[in-house]
């Protein structure tokens, strides 16, 4: 605004202003109240799709201000030039600062404001009289996104130009990126024309690994970066390439994400990393038991290459069946991670790789205890039937197979496979109301051996509250499986509910009297209620003794 109107900062006003919720939907020629206190705003002009700007944001406006009976004050409009300010900072007043942040980019509105929202009962002479209520014709031109990313005003961040699609690098991730860092009076400090670091390490200082995690690819800003993300109370000495930073200094620095390479940890306990270093297509993944061929090199630590499939003169593909352990773990789960055509490089444990073991591979011994890495592309994959894509048949037909899968798996002493196979094999006939009255039948004997297998398995892998769900869920099928009150009891003893225990056990053997394991059980039983009486009895009597 001209020189001789300057709008006082939102501290000179009333503290007191609610802060209005999301913009309101109007239409043309609508007048709506904004907030609690008497601001309303009428819609002139809709704006451009749905974005309105926020507190920190750098706006760009036309308006013109009068009093209720039409007595202007002042035009930006007539002087020809828009007016820039930043939004929610005290720079207008109240009115302003809220009315403006719901307003579309192009968007044209007239603000009624109060006098709490304005100029109060000061007014601001000789143009505005004191408690006056003004009226304000604006025109959202455009805005400058700024973000204070930290939230504490350490670093503002204000786009210079937009990035691509919605994704961030995340702390794991490999960013590359442009940089330029000068001080408050423009002297230039440090710059990059292309530099590659992991977010989490960082890189110069440590506003750039706090920025780069909000930004998109190709996205470009400048960064207001405050002591305590720059070089703090200490600043940096000159080094080479590098200029000195004095204590305390604000910086200044340009920064442009040019891309990043996406790195995922692949199992919980960071054993087994992928980065990928070309997208795949569409978004799908081979499942388990999928088909996937694939181009590969498997290397040692020091470089040394053990298997190489489909590069060079052999274009043989490496082909595998997933989830059947055809390969080491730590590949088969990276596998079943990546889109068709994507490429990554990945770094394996020996826990998901050979083991404790030596390993003759194509082209070299893999020895014991070795950390190993691929490079992996997926060229193709093929995969194994869904259950929405079965008839009934086929459906039964799976659920065999998985359970037989299953059964060879326990044999051998893989209770968490064993398990997975179980699980899917119940899946497959979950949902039998298109069955036939046979096929029910068949349906029904399979999912009570499954869910009856399986919590054998979660019994073996002391996972008792699954086991406990798994043979209710037998029981509601069939009440007198013997074997699934078996086996809900050890789960409830291992749980400590033997009142529980007992009621199962004493069921079984009402309907299968002489069998051996049911009474093996109930003597196990017995015993764990004797200690457990025992030692209530030790504990009150302590208890009381101390009373006395």
């Amino acid at each position: 605004m001209d020189g001789d109107f300057d709008m006082p900062p939102a501290g000179e006003m009333n503290e007191d202003f609610e802060m209005p919720g999301e913009s309101p939907i109007m239409k043309v020629g609508e007048e709506k109240e904004i907030g609690k206190q008497g601001l309303k705003k009428k819609l002139v002009k809709e704006g451009d799709g749905w974005d309105t700007p926020d507190n920190g944001d750098e706006v760009e406006v036309h308006y013109t201000g009068t009093l209720l009976d039409g007595t202007q004050f002042d035009s930006s409009r007539d002087r020809g030039t828009p007016f820039t300010f930043t939004l929610g900072q005290g720079q207008v007043i109240k009115g302003w600062d809220e009315g403006i942040k719901t307003m579309k980019k192009k968007e044209n509105a007239i603000f009624t404001i109060p006098p709490d929202l304005a100029y109060g009962e000061s007014g601001s002479p000789p143009t505005i009289p004191p408690n006056a209520t003004l009226q304000f014709d604006v025109e959202l031109l455009s805005w400058t996104s700024v973000k204070d990313i930290c939230k504490d005003g350490g670093i503002f961040k204000k786009i210079l130009a937009e990035g691509e699609k919605w994704e961030n690098p995340k702390d794991p991730d490999e960013v590359f990126v442009k940089f330029e860092a000068k001080l408050e009076d423009g002297t230039l400090v440090a710059k990059s024309n292309g530099v590659e670091f992991t977010v989490k390490e960082g890189y110069f200082c440590p506003a750039l690994a706090k920025a780069v995690k909000t930004m998109k690819k190709g996205e470009k800003v400048l960064l207001t970066v405050k002591p305590q993300y720059g070089f703090g109370e200490k600043g940096k000495p000159a080094s080479s390439g590098e200029g000195a930073v004095p204590p305390n200094a604000t910086l200044q620095i340009t920064l442009e994400l040019e891309s990043w390479k996406t790195v995922t940890e692949v199992t919980d306990d960071k054993k087994v990393i992928k980065k990928i270093l070309k997208e795949g297509d569409g978004y799908e993944r081979p499942n388990e038991g999928a088909i996937v061929q694939l181009k590969l090199i498997g290397k040692l630590q020091d470089g040394t290459i053990f298997l190489k499939k489909g590069h060079d003169d052999d274009e043989t593909l490496f082909e595998f069946k997933t989830d059947e352990e055809q390969v080491i773990e730590g590949l088969d789960r990276v596998v079943m991670t990546m889109k068709k055509g994507e490429a990554a490089w990945v770094t394996i444990a020996p826990e998901y790789a050979f083991g404790s073991s030596e390993s003759q591979q194509d082209l070299a011994v893999v020895p014991p205890n070795s950390n190993v890495s691929y490079e992996v592309e997926l060229v193709s994959f093929v995969k194994e039937k869904e259950s929405w894509d079965m008839n009934t048949e086929e459906k039964i037909e799976a659920a065999g197979k998985k359970k037989e899968e299953g059964n060879a798996l326990y044999k051998a002493g893989k209770y968490a496979k064993a398990s997975k196979r179980y699980e899917k094999a119940a899946k497959y006939i979950e949902y039998d109301s298109s069955f036939s009255e046979e096929e029910k039948k068949q349906a029904k004997a399979l999912k009570l051996s499954c869910n009856l297998n399986n919590a054998a398995c979660k019994l073996k892998l002391k996972e008792y509250k699954q086991a406990e769900k798994l043979c209710t869920k037998v029981l509601e099928l069939e009440s007198k499986n013997v074997k699934a009150l078996y086996r809900r009891a050890q789960a409830y003893i291992n749980m400590g509910d033997l009142d529980l225990a007992e009621f199962d056990i004493k069921k079984a053997l009402e309907i299968d009297p002489d069998n051996r394991d049911v009474k093996l059980e109930y003597k196990t039983l017995k015993g764990k209620m004797k200690e457990y009486n025992k030692r209530e009895a030790k504990f009150y009597g302590n208890m009381f003794a101390k009373l006395n």
